[in-house]
């Protein structure tokens, strides 16, 4: 009986023991389950929270009250301070004006602008600076940013030819607009240069002149133009803009195709050929005065206007034979510009010499002279061309004989009573040197800006001659550079 007993006992202890084992072990599969549970649920809304945030959008709303120009950044709201809310490039804006609040915290915003120097107004330049934008004064009435039409782009070339012939700073006013291209490099730019600018400036005070030349519009070429500068006298240098200068014109589509490489340029230099378009789009673009770098200025060009010089006449009929385009004075868009225009981009050969040129300007005055609407003057060749190219060494030459010695004065008194200007024809008398009593020495010394100035770096010029006993004395006989000068063997030398 008790075994019995003891049996029952021993298994109902048996019973417990396992129930109390499956209870336990219930309890920790259902708490590691709800665990597990939980931290999958707080995973899921950490996932959710990070992914509201990543795509989030603020929508921006436009203030309330008038605003003012301020720069464009963006900037957290503080308060009453508010700056412009900048929207992205895929908005659609349904006007172009652009609206801007006041901000109270000035920044630095760097900015690419024109200066014209107050000490120097003549001097145009780019700067590239820090300017401070701080608060503006609130309008009363009209506080709406200038409207802008969006997608204008504003033309660097334009803006600088503007700025440059707008200039109100100059003591004296711009009354004559001249132009004059430059192909080559900075040393290129000798004394010769720099002397036809001098005879320019002395026959016109008033007057503009813009050098067209990438090598020139740099901070060393305004080196060379400094003592012009200095005298109060406007000229400046600025790179050309071709696609600006010819936009809707029938050139427009040559520059395209030169730019692709679809222009066969030929052996002649494209430089040159370059400077004959140039020049025509400048004149039909500005209008104004274009002048060679080798033409010495010897009076006003005032009572001139849409003016051409001939090169050579024909001996028995007296009517020109060739044209030059070394000097010519047009109004701005004179049809007969256009004409030069569209002749060089349908005839354009860059093998032939002066077909661009000096020969293009012939072909299309031989064809359009005498109808209406085509007003100019064709002056003869005593006007600029006083001495064809290959006869331009004689105006170098000092006295070799008595026949000689007559005919210089008449020639020097013939061209400072006909002559506007004198063609020295760089590339025929570039290597000539300027004799003593020569017709250019008298040139010189009338044409000469600098002649008695000591402040510039241009000064007199002393000549040498040597004695028989091996003495040098100096003796004064033209203001001009000493660097136009080049002593050989105690004899003049080239400028």
């Amino acid at each position: 009986m008790d075994g019995l007993i003891c049996d029952k006992y021993k298994n109902a202890v048996k019973t417990r023991i396992f129930n109390s084992n499956l209870f336990h072990h219930c309890c920790f599969q259902l708490t590691e389950r709800s665990l597990y549970a939980i931290v999958s649920c707080f995973l899921l809304f950490l996932l959710a929270y990070n992914s509201s945030t990543v795509f989030y959008v603020q929508v921006p709303v436009p203030a309330n009250y008038s605003p003012e120009i301020s720069t464009l950044s963006s900037e957290n709201v503080a308060g009453k301070s508010r700056k412009l809310v900048s929207l992205s490039s895929s908005a659609k804006l349904s006007s172009s004006v652009v609206y801007a609040v006041k901000e109270e915290t000035p920044l630095v915003k760097p900015n690419t602008q024109f200066t014209i120097s107050h000490k120097n107004p003549n001097l145009v330049g780019f700067t590239y600076d820090s300017v401070d934008y701080g608060p503006k004064r609130r309008r009363k009435k009209k506080s709406l940013v200038k409207v802008v039409p969006s997608g204008v782009k504003i033309n660097v070339f334009s803006m600088r030819m503007k700025e440059f012939f707008g200039s109100k700073l100059s003591n004296s006013s711009c009354k004559f607009r001249f132009f004059m291209t430059w192909i080559s490099s900075i040393e290129s730019f000798g004394e010769r240069e720099q002397f036809v600018l001098e005879s320019l400036f002395k026959a016109h005070p008033n007057g503009c002149l813009v050098i067209m030349s990438t090598s020139m519009d740099s901070p060393k070429g305004m080196q060379v133009l400094n003592p012009f500068l200095e005298k109060g006298l406007r000229v400046t240098a600025i790179s050309p803009d071709y696609v600006y200068l010819f936009k809707n014109t029938i050139a427009q589509a040559w520059i395209d195709s030169l730019m692709k490489g679809n222009i066969d340029t030929g052996e002649v230099s494209l430089g040159q050929n370059l400077s004959n378009l140039l020049r025509l789009g400048l004149l039909y673009k500005f209008g104004g005065i274009y002048l060679d770098t080798d033409v010495i200025v010897l009076k006003s060009f005032g009572k001139l206007r849409n003016v051409i010089g001939a090169q050579t006449i024909d001996v028995e009929t007296r009517n020109w034979s060739r044209l030059n385009n070394a000097v010519m004075i047009f109004d701005k868009r004179h049809p007969l510009l256009y004409k030069f225009i569209e002749e060089f981009a349908l005839t354009f050969d860059g093998n032939k010499w002066g077909h661009n040129g000096p020969y293009l300007v012939s072909r299309v005055v031989s064809r359009v002279g005498g109808r209406d609407g085509y007003n100019f003057t064709v002056l003869p060749p005593m006007a600029f061309y006083p001495v064809d190219w290959n006869r331009i060494g004689s105006l170098f030459l000092g006295p070799k004989n008595e026949t000689h010695s007559k005919w210089l004065p008449l020639k020097l008194k013939q061209i400072q009573s006909e002559s506007l200007a004198v063609h020295l024809w760089n590339k025929q008398s570039r290597e000539l040197e300027v004799e003593e009593g020569s017709i250019i020495q008298h040139i010189l010394s009338d044409c000469c800006v600098f002649c008695n100035s000591h402040s510039s770096k241009l000064s007199i010029c002393l000549v040498y001659s040597q004695l028989k006993n091996d003495q040098i004395i100096a003796s004064i006989i033209l203001y001009i550079p000493l660097k136009r000068m080049n002593i050989m063997d105690g004899k003049r030398r080239t400028f």
